[in-house]
């Protein structure tokens, strides 16, 4: 879809040069009577209770607000909802490359659907430029093309309604074969979706020997279980199967103990059913960095091994910097997972130590110049500093008022403005598309200017050649954050990396978990850090104050990074995961900063340290004004019990 802002390229110069003035503006804080918000969450709570009079007049006062279109949109859901299309059409002619109108139309092909529509539903459907697994499913219907249903079959997510009817009619045409099904059943036994195993399982024939009653206590009790096992339960494939299941759960929690009692009973199962078992047991004992990893992958050969599987087998021979299975482990993964920024990276790395320079560069070169954590890395292997790029020239005064005039935009500004941020988000995004480089800085700096930190950041992330790292490495509060990070000592590329990735700068942000502003503290560890450091008239409602939040998470970082030698990786992981877990993670022998950071278990830390760590570079790059090493600051950390003694244990 092409970026096309037709009304706001009709402006006159001095009219563009108008919106500017009055858009992007700082705002004072709005109260909700301003510009209609009262009228509009008035409508919200409204159109969720059903009450359409109500939504009715509330739209009347909404006339000219910016929210405007979110009213008729719920106008019409409810009228859709009773199955009734008018004016549905007319809406998404009036905003046809809108967010709105692509929600809007995603409704009423579902109701088409539902209703076996194929006409209109065809008509509609080229429309949709980003359908989800449903409609996708109802487009198979009437194109009566079951197996298009395959790939979303082959993968452990749900299956709507209207993917099951096409399941159905692959099985009633034979189509759909018993290894197809038994593949699925394991795919969601390792996604622990016990009950949609079941569901999945409907589809094996009753030959098969598959019984689902009592799953949910295996899952409870699976050493149990195995202790248990009939006499004939390995005469058909369903009673083997739910003793792997039972395997590969025990396995989640105690990996030997598992192998152990699964090689008691091995020799009933088929080549395939062990390597299976094998492969589990194997990416649990990686997991928890095992010493039995390895070899329990060399007794998986002969099952296909996921993505996941094959991703933890390299790192737990980058633990031990087995850089043959390194090179051999990348060199199986399907082309699209192994082209990526850390697969190819780690290749590289196998390469080079196996006196492959030339090879190793080729792939060094892959990546070199991304501004990401391998991006950088890749650039000093090949000898190149860490450095921002040029600065863009600055969005002139016309671009600023295109970006200003932006219907998407001005919505998002104002969903925001009443607290709902993923809607605002989700508009944000969507007003981006199709946009180049020139539009992208000047709607950064549109976010900017509006103080929407998030919003800057990712608008400017964006940006392919004409860069703003300035914005993409927004530093707002500096007068309030230096000056603490400071008087502990702390770095400041680390204090803002920290914060960039905890919040997006975001004041109230707040976590699924609890965790809270700026520095997402949770209130537990708050409140232990304002005793600890005797913070006066601390109170938990406090923690999302900035000044606040700021002074508990900065001490935070500083007693995090002391227990932890001092070392940034170390403590960026304990400040996400807790300082145990850091502890834990650390080998029996030094570990270079980064292969302790890719072989992090838990997915949302490994993921986190590698951007706080890359951001650090790029904040200490634009503070000090020249190139920055990630690979120095990442370090060797030392092996595990070294520099720890007489720690104080902090949550």
């Amino acid at each position: 879809m092409n970026y096309n802002p037709k009304p706001a390229l009709s402006l006159s110069r001095i009219a563009l040069r108008a919106v500017f003035a009055c858009a992007v503006a700082v705002p004072s804080a709005p109260t909700l009577a301003d510009r209609g918000d009262a009228a509009f969450l008035s409508a919200r709570e409204a159109f969720r209770n059903g009450e359409r009079v109500r939504l009715g007049r509330q739209m009347e006062a909404l006339q000219g607000h910016p929210l405007q279109p979110w009213a008729e949109y719920w106008a019409l859901r409810l009228r859709l909802d009773d199955g009734d299309a008018n004016g549905v059409p007319d809406y998404l002619g009036r905003h046809p490359d809108a967010y709105l109108a692509e929600k809007l139309r995603g409704d009423w092909l579902r109701v088409l659907g539902k209703n076996s529509d194929w006409e209109s539903f065809q008509r509609e459907r080229p429309a949709l430029a980003l359908p989800d697994a449903e409609v996708n499913c109802y487009a198979a219907q009437a194109a009566r093309t079951p197996d298009a249903v395959r790939t979303l079959w082959n993968s452990s997510q749900d299956l709507p309604q209207a993917c099951e009817v096409l399941v159905d009619q692959l099985v009633a045409a034979g189509d759909l074969t018993v290894e197809e099904v038994w593949q699925r059943v394991r795919r969601l036994f390792e996604a622990k979706r016990v009950g949609a195993a079941r569901s999945a399982a409907a589809y094996l024939p009753a030959s098969e020997g598959f019984d689902g009653r009592g799953l949910e206590s295996i899952a409870q009790s699976p050493a149990r279980h195995l202790d248990r096992l009939p006499a004939a339960f390995a005469a058909r494939r369903g009673g083997r199967e739910v003793a792997l299941f039972a395997v590969q759960r025990l396995a989640r929690n105690d990996p030997q103990d598992a192998a152990k009692r699964f090689g008691r009973v091995e020799s009933h199962f088929s080549a395939e059913e062990r390597a299976y078992a094998w492969g589990q047991l194997a990416w649990q004992a990686a997991l928890r960095h095992q010493p039995e990893a390895l070899d329990w992958y060399d007794k998986a050969a002969g099952t296909i091994l996921s993505e996941e599987q094959m991703a933890w087998q390299i790192r737990a021979a980058l633990r031990v910097h087995d850089w043959g299975v390194v090179r051999r482990a990348i060199a199986t993964m399907p082309p699209t997972a192994s082209a990526q920024p850390d697969w190819t990276y780690w290749q590289a790395r196998a390469l080079a130590a196996q006196g492959r320079s030339d090879e190793a560069r080729a792939h060094y070169l892959k990546i070199a110049g991304q501004p990401n954590f391998y991006g950088n890395l890749a650039d000093e292997e090949l000898g190149r500093v860490v450095e921002v790029p040029p600065r863009a020239a600055a969005p002139s005064i016309e671009e600023l008022a295109l970006a200003a005039a932006n219907p998407g935009l001005q919505r998002a500004l104002a969903l925001f403005r009443v607290d709902m941020r993923v809607e605002g988000v989700r508009e944000w995004v969507w007003s981006l598309r199709g946009m180049d480089d020139r539009t992208l800085l000047a709607a950064a700096e549109f976010a900017k200017r509006h103080e929407v930190w998030d919003r800057a950041i990712n608008t400017a992330d964006r940006t392919q050649t004409q860069h703003n790292f300035s914005l993409r490495y927004i530093a707002p509060f500096s007068d309030r954050v230096l000056p603490k990070a400071d008087e502990l000592a702390l770095n400041n590329g680390w204090v803002y990396g920290l914060m960039r990735q905890e919040s997006r700068f975001i004041m109230n942000a707040k976590s699924s978990v609890g965790a809270k502003g700026l520095m997402q503290l949770m209130p537990a560890t708050a409140k232990w850090v304002a005793k600890k450091i005797n913070l006066s008239n601390f109170h938990p409602a406090r923690v999302t104050e900035m000044d606040t939040n700021v002074t508990l998470g900065t001490h935070y970082m500083k007693m995090v990074l002391e227990s932890l030698d001092n070392h940034p990786v170390l403590a960026s992981a304990a400040y996400n995961a807790g300082p145990g877990r850091a502890r834990k993670w650390r080998a029996e022998r030094p570990l270079e900063g980064a292969i302790y950071a890719e072989t992090i278990p838990f997915s949302e830390t490994r993921d986190y340290v590698k951007k706080v760590m890359s951001n650090a570079v790029y904040y200490n790059t634009l503070f000090e004004g020249k190139p920055q090493s990630l690979k120095s600051t990442l370090g060797v950390v030392r092996a595990r019990g070294q520099g720890e003694a007489g720690v104080e244990q902090l949550p």
